[in-house]
């Protein structure tokens, strides 16, 4: 059997099972959940891999959940298909969590069903018999870089040093074995077409900003407090002021929010908290602009003379998709969806964790419509079922089969022109680095 005729019968195989599919995309829709806490989510992937006859691992990084296929053609790489598990908070989305207000404002309910319906097609026509190597199914917490007061607060209890799904599976060793990885993820833009590959996407540093003043009366004795809210808005005027020194070719993103603006009005501001990301299209681009919003936000301390704390994480790297994957991608995606619906997509200035495993190994992440709305918006919507989901795993298994079969000839030809800038070593160094914590008084 050939390559494409093997193609055909996997994908009849997830036309097949097609209702089945999208139905698990909508109930999960129905049940968004946050990153590292998708206790429900990451259940129903692992009982729907147990029925397909595999034995998933559950727990990895505290909710991700791992299957592996080995083919029966011989040894070869490790070849692993991903899918994130986690909403995020979007306010005012007509399917927000009551109790969290999480939702699926950005499709990743689309990957989870792309990702099983993968497994069901290669695994539903035997696919695997012909197929040298191993195919991972890998279901990963936590690509939304949110909550992360209490994210921290789980580093700080030793549940995680990583506050990103990919990077602390990454550091556990979970993907020390796999050789190459993809993911495919849902867009509502009407310019990347039905499906469209980015050249790259921008990283990020993660900062926690405190203030903090001294409380006092509001309007019987303002003058023995220092305000922290006063402090803190001078920091975030001195960081747009600071905008117009990024340059253009770099795609400097820094998008401060307050999460914490005072205790209660009549009480002069004794802390006030904010949260942002410094994003870029490369680290060296990063780290400079890094240190400039370090020193804006210095600027409102001293203007105070409040204190500020400054904690620095590690965010995401920036990220490439490897060019051998990318051709192989689009021509299933001209079978797939016509090629005048492909998009070959510029840069990117969203970040994504995909962005560390590529600095470790060739990857790919390519962007499948179906989805209306704005990206993180309340009118995120998935509008075109068959698209976002039964086209995501029929996309997914193609590229199973190009990479595993003839030997794993594609993904050792990826392999062998690969040239990953560092080491996992190197990379969980570099990671480490970007760490820490500052106190600066402007007294």
């Amino acid at each position: 059997m050939t390559r494409d005729e093997l193609k055909q019968r996997v994908w009849q195989a997830i036309e097949r099972r097609g209702e089945e599919i999208i139905g698990l995309g909508e109930q999960i829709r129905r049940h968004p959940e946050l990153g590292f806490k998708e206790v429900k989510t990451a259940r129903l992937v692992e009982d729907t891999l147990a029925r397909l006859g595999l034995a998933p691992r559950a727990g990895l990084a505290l909710t991700g959940v791992r299957a592996d296929v080995a083919g029966r053609a011989g040894d070869g790489p490790t070849f692993a298909v991903l899918g994130e598990l986690d909403a995020l908070v979007v306010a005012g989305h007509p399917e927000g969590d009551p109790q969290t207000g999480a939702a699926h404002a950005c499709g990743h309910n689309a990957q989870i069903a792309g990702l099983l319906g993968a497994a069901m097609g290669l695994l539903d026509a035997k696919a695997f018999e012909q197929l040298a190597g191993r195919a991972v199914f890998f279901a990963v917490p936590a690509e939304e870089y949110g909550d992360i007061e209490w994210r921290v607060a789980q580093a700080r209890a030793g549940k995680l040093e990583f506050l990103g799904g990919k990077p602390e599976l990454l550091r556990l060793g979970h993907f020390d074995d796999v050789d190459l990885a993809m993911m495919i993820h849902a867009t509502p833009r009407p310019e990347d077409g039905k499906t469209g590959i980015p050249a790259s996407n921008n990283g990020c540093i993660v900062k926690t900003i405190r203030y903090v003043g001294r409380a006092a009366h509001a309007g019987g004795a303002p003058h023995m407090g220092i305000n922290a809210l006063y402090a803190a808005q001078i920091g975030l005027a001195a960081i747009n002021a600071i905008r117009e020194t990024f340059r253009d070719e770099d795609t400097i993103r820094v998008h401060p929010i307050i999460t914490h603006g005072g205790s209660q009005v009549n009480v002069i501001p004794g802390e006030v908290r904010l949260e942002t990301y410094v994003r870029g299209r490369t680290v060296e681009a990063i780290l400079d602009a890094n240190k400039k919003v370090d020193r804006a936000l210095r600027a409102g301390a001293l203007a105070l003379g409040a204190t500020v704390e400054i904690e620095t994480l590690p965010g995401y790297m920036p990220m490439t998709c490897d060019p051998l994957m990318a051709k192989q991608y689009r021509d299933n995606a001209v079978r797939l969806v016509g090629e005048e619906h492909y998009r070959q997509i510029g840069h990117r200035t969203g970040s994504t964790d995909m962005g560390d495993l590529s600095m470790v190994m060739p990857v790919l992440h390519p962007y499948v419509g179906g989805a209306a709305g704005t990206g993180h918006g309340a009118d995120y919507r998935i509008v075109d079922k068959p698209l976002a989901y039964l086209v995501t795993a029929k996309a997914l298994a193609a590229m199973v089969v190009d990479l595993l079969a003839d030997g794993a000839a594609g993904a050792k030809a990826v392999l062998a022109a690969a040239r990953p800038p560092m080491t996992r070593e190197e990379y969980l160094a570099f990671q480490r680095g970007i760490a820490r914590r500052e106190v600066y008084a402007g007294a």
